[in-house]
């Protein structure tokens, strides 16, 4: 179900983008990012598919979602946040003059180079790690589903995520709140035996 599932995800990002009032877009969105840069990122969760088809890596260095947020982070790549920062409002600046249109171009293209997909290929990542489509792709799921939500609270409209995405997202989150040690602090606080901290994150 995982192409399946980021076709949703992806889907739902478009029709969600074109919601976006036409004077939002430079209003507040994510920390540092108005809403076109907050959006520019999230389309990144296409862009990077769509470059990374495009590779071929000798091994498999990433084997599971949660190990590749282990592994992928500003951090463990070295990567200045800022940079991190500045991706995003280029991504947002890229989509141009109509970013709705831009974000269903991006859409039709990722999904149809996927249909084209033999397999399950090993793609190369930043940082030049090696990673199997399919298990790449549950990360995006991610990003389109948490950023999606993002995108919808700062423009203050209704979205609403399907059962397979949040369940996909869900999954990730509890995953790598385990391999990151914090997977007894979710449990306790998801059966309402404490209370998270208010900067607490799995990723």
């Amino acid at each position: 179900m995982t192409i399946e599932t980021y076709r949703a995800a992806a889907t739902s990002l478009a029709a969600l983008v074109r919601e976006i009032p036409a004077g939002a877009w430079g209003q507040p969105g994510l920390g540092d990012w108005d809403v076109r840069a907050l959006v520019g990122h999230t389309s990144r969760s296409l862009t990077t598919v769509l470059s990374y088809l495009q590779t071929t890596a000798d091994r498999e260095d990433v084997a599971t979602p949660q190990e590749y947020y282990v592994r992928v982070t500003p951090s463990a790549l070295g990567i200045d946040p800022t940079d991190v920062a500045e991706r995003g409002r280029q991504a947002g600046r890229d989509l141009g003059e109509d970013p709705a249109t831009a974000v269903d171009a991006l859409v039709s293209e990722v999904l149809g180079a996927l249909t084209e997909i033999d397999g399950d290929p090993l793609i190369k990542i930043i940082g030049g790690l090696g990673i199997r489509l399919r298990t790449y792709l549950p990360t995006r799921v991610f990003e389109l589903a948490v950023h999606g939500v993002d995108i919808a609270r700062a423009v203050d409209i209704s979205f609403q995520l399907s059962e397979d995405i949040l369940a996909e997202a869900l999954d990730i989150a509890t995953r790598t709140a385990i391999a990151t040690g914090r997977g007894e602090s979710l449990l306790m606080a998801l059966t309402g035996r404490s209370a998270l901290p208010p900067s607490f994150s799995v990723v």
